[in-house]
Formats: C-alpha cells, structure tokens, sequence
C-alpha cells in the first residue's frame, strides 16, 4: 500500500510516513519499541518456535489467511527473499498444495505446510492501518475542489549541476527541470496547493476536504464516494520526492498535544480538531509536510500492497521485507485480541522496519478508522515457513 504508505495513523503522523509511504520526526504518540540493529532476519537470529497446535489457530482465521496466501503464491514464487530465509522453491509446494485445499480444512494446510519460527528475540509490536473513504467527485464542481493529481510527466530523477561527477551514487534525487535547463527540486506541497501543477498533471477526481485528503496521502491510498454514489479507488502511485514532517510530532514540540485545557491528544481525531479548529494554522501545519503523493486508479476488489495483490481486512499485514518474506503467513500473539492471530505478509510501509514490527490492514469504513488509529499492540511474532526452509536452518551452525 505503499503503498501506497503504511501506516497506526497517528504513528505515521508523530514519526514517520506510510504513504511512500513510506520521513523521521520526534517524538512518536506512543512509544515505538526501537529493533535490534541487523541487516536481514539470518543476521538477526533464528529459532524454532512452538508447535502450530500450540497456538491455537482458529478455523475462521485459516481460512481468511489461506485465501489471502493463494493471492500471494504467484508473487511469492517469482521474487527472491531479502530475509534470507527461504529460496523461491520452498514455496512451491505449499503453493501447489494451497491451490486445491479444501478451505474448510485450512487449519490444517498450515500444520501440514509449515513450521513456525522466531525472528530476534520474538518481542512483537503492531500498529494498524485502513483505507480511507472520503468524499469526491470525477469533475470538478462547488465543494469538491482538491485536485487529486496523477504521476506528473516533468518528475523525474537527476542529479543537479552542483553536485560532482565523484559523488553521483545511489539513486539520483526526484525533481524537474527548469526553463533553464537546470535540474531542481520538485514543487513542493505549498506551491502544488497554490496551483503549480494546474494544467500540467493528470486530476483523476476532485476530493471535496482538503484535510481529510491529507489524511488519505498519509495512507497511501484509499476510496473517494462521489454523490452519486460512485466509489474510485486511488492507490499510491508516486511521491514529489520532497521531505516529510510528521505534524503529529510538531504538534507534540509546540506543547499542542496532551492532557488539559487547550490540549489535544495525539489520536488522528486529535490532530484533525486542531486543524479545524484553527484553519489557518492548521493549513500552516499541513505545509509543513512537503511531502505529496501521487495516486492512480484502482480496478479490482482492494487496494494493492507491495507484493501486488489486494490487502485484505484482517488478513493482510504489512512487514519488513528484511525480516519477513513478503507472501509469509505470521503469527501475531497480541495483547490486543483483536489482532492476534495468523496474518500474511502482504504489504510494506516507512514505519514498519526490523524484525517483529507489524503493520495489521482493516479495511475501509468507520470501524476500521477507529480500529486502526488505536491500535498498538504488543506480544510476540512468529513467522510461518515452509517445512524445507526450516528444516535448513535448524541445521545450520
């Protein structure tokens, strides 16, 4: 989802971004557990978890997972692992066993398919993220007045004059090319508000809340309801390349956040009464993120995550590549009931990095807005791996 990024919200709003989702700002609404410094799962310790009986897998739970682990299966056999815990042929047989199971049986495809182990030390945190629905239009008409743009053709990666031949590695810096030649950072948020981009980018439709669309980039994707009662889907398509600034955090350093009179708390809730209570403040605020995101629509029954397959209402979680193969079924044993239990490995996001952070997905509605910007949740991880993969490293040294 980028995503198309997670992203819980109010997470992404205080520290970082989803919606490139993937910027760093102090100080986080809730503590973040900090993970252990390692460059992939291998390096960062492996061991046996316990017995899939002992976890207790619910049938309604294997089921929703086995759906969502046959949308990976094509994805997950034709990309390599950046945990280094599996090759692509471990998943080929549980992927062609997957095929053809019986879902009213799918606890015990996973018992026969897997073999759960630990990451680290195990210690899990999850936060939550969901698809915004807000109010829009296709055209552009009173109330419904926020462009919401596609890939722009001028935004492009290059390297300025200023910067020496000798020091060009890495991936060249987004921007554009001025009337002179030369290469620049791109518009900004403000100057993209003020109209830098009118007739020069694709408006898929209109959004009709300049803060509630803002909400959205955060999120990385999400759904616009015009009044006729048409939903388009917009996923993640691009960035401007600029810097995100969490205004959850600024808000939090100006003393704005908090218990008290003339306090707000730090939920997504919060930060949104403050911007409305104070729109030309607010607006400032929201400036002070000069990140923008650039969305495409969406066809299909849900939004996209990273691996390319529809995210899933409490089925798919977003996870760190390095740590987690992408198209894994993970155990999550929660404080929070509501998110325990089996997930697959779906989605990335900028907030969600080391070994053991999650990112739980719940879908779209006002259930799934209050579920996810609540959710922190803390226990233990265990990641599902086919029996070979295991069996490979149990032997090793």
């Amino acid at each position: 989802m980028r995503a198309g990024l997670a992203l819980a919200l109010m997470l992404a709003l205080s520290a970082c971004g989803r919606g490139a989702p993937q910027g760093n700002l102090p100080p986080p609404a809730v503590a973040v557990p900090v993970a252990p410094v390692a460059a992939n799962a291998v390096l960062a310790g492996v061991a046996l978890g316990p017995s899939l009986a002992a976890l207790k897998l619910g049938d309604a739970d294997a089921r929703g997972a086995l759906a969502s682990f046959v949308e990976s299966c094509p994805r997950l056999l034709a990309r390599d692992d950046a945990s280094g815990l599996t090759r692509r042929d471990d998943w080929q047989g549980p992927c062609e066993a997957a095929r053809g199971w019986d879902p009213a049986r799918a606890r015990a495809f996973f018992a026969q398919s897997f073999t759960p182990i630990q990451i680290g030390d195990g210690k899990a945190f999850a936060t939550g993220y969901f698809e915004p629905e807000i109010d829009g239009s296709r055209t552009r008409r009173a109330g419904f007045e926020v462009p919401v743009y596609a890939m722009p053709s001028d935004l492009v990666r290059g390297w300025p004059d200023d910067v020496a031949p000798s020091e060009r590695t890495g991936r060249p810096p987004l921007g554009r090319y001025d009337d002179q030649g030369r290469f620049v950072l791109y518009h900004d948020r403000a100057a993209i508000e003020d109209g830098a981009l009118a007739g020069k980018a694709q408006v898929i439709a209109w959004a009709a809340d300049p803060v509630e669309f803002f909400f959205l980039q955060i999120q990385g994707s999400g759904r616009l309801r015009t009044p006729e009662g048409e939903v388009i889907r917009i996923g993640y398509a691009g960035q401007n390349g600029r810097e995100y600034t969490g205004i959850g955090g600024v808000m939090r350093t100006r003393g704005l956040l908090g218990e008290g009179p003339g306090k707000y708390s730090g939920s997504m809730q919060g930060i949104m009464a403050y911007i409305r209570g104070n729109p030309a403040e607010g607006r400032d605020l929201m400036r002070l993120n000069k990140s923008w995101i650039f969305f495409s629509e969406l066809t299909g029954d849900g939004p996209l995550g990273a691996l390319g397959v529809p995210v899933r209402r409490e089925s798919s979680v977003a996870a760190d590549p390095a740590f987690v193969p992408l198209g894994a079924p993970v155990w999550l044993d929660l404080d929070r009931p509501e998110a325990a239990g089996l997930w697959i490995a779906q989605d990335t996001g900028g907030a969600i990095k080391g070994a053991n952070r999650f990112d739980t997905f719940w879908g779209a509605g006002e259930d799934a807005r209050r579920i996810a910007g609540g959710m922190s949740g803390r226990g233990r991880a265990y990641v599902f791996l086919p029996r070979a993969a295991a069996a490979r490293i149990a032997r090793q040294p």
